[in-house]
């Protein structure tokens, strides 16, 4: 038998308006061609931590990122802040979530053990690497759509509530 919710996703794929993710993927967009005439490296965040930990670290695979880790920090903390003004401004509140702290944990640590194996995020292959036709991002971005609809489908069956 058929999944309902699939059905529900056909039929009803922007049940809150296509505006918001329109608007919101044109930012994105303008954001990361600006970055990218700006620095001429393009935009992603996958490498926030291992910049960071150069701050405090004298390995040299952290240490490789001494010149350009403050930029990516404030890249990184840009994400960061412009969520929360987001919903300051727009939804009169902090944004909240059902999920267990946990979840997010492990679910933060499933992406970040992602990135590194697939050489990048999905802001950087999934914005950057498609716009500019990599055969790379496109391959990885796929790769993420699959692992993520299959993860979904199987999280659902198993009845996993937040």
């Amino acid at each position: 038998m058929i999944d309902p919710v699939l059905f529900q996703v056909a039929a009803d794929p922007f049940p809150n308006g296509i505006a918001r993710y329109a608007i919101g993927g044109l930012i994105v967009g303008l954001g990361c061609a600006v970055f990218y005439i700006g620095t001429a490296i393009p935009a992603g965040a996958s490498t926030f931590l291992e910049s960071t930990l150069s701050y405090v670290s004298e390995q040299s695979r952290f240490r490789q990122y001494i010149s350009s880790r403050d930029w990516r920090l404030v890249f990184t903390l840009g994400i960061v802040l412009g969520a929360a003004g987001y919903a300051l401004v727009f939804q009169q509140g902090t944004w909240t979530t059902d999920v267990h702290p946990w979840r997010l944990a492990l679910g933060g640590l499933l992406v970040g053990i992602g990135t590194r194996v697939g050489k990048g995020c999905t802001s950087g292959h999934g914005i950057c690497g498609v716009g500019s036709r990599s055969g790379t991002s496109i391959v990885a971005v796929l790769t993420f759509l699959v692992v993520a609809i299959v993860t979904a489908q199987i999280v659902a069956a198993l009845g996993v509530t937040p």
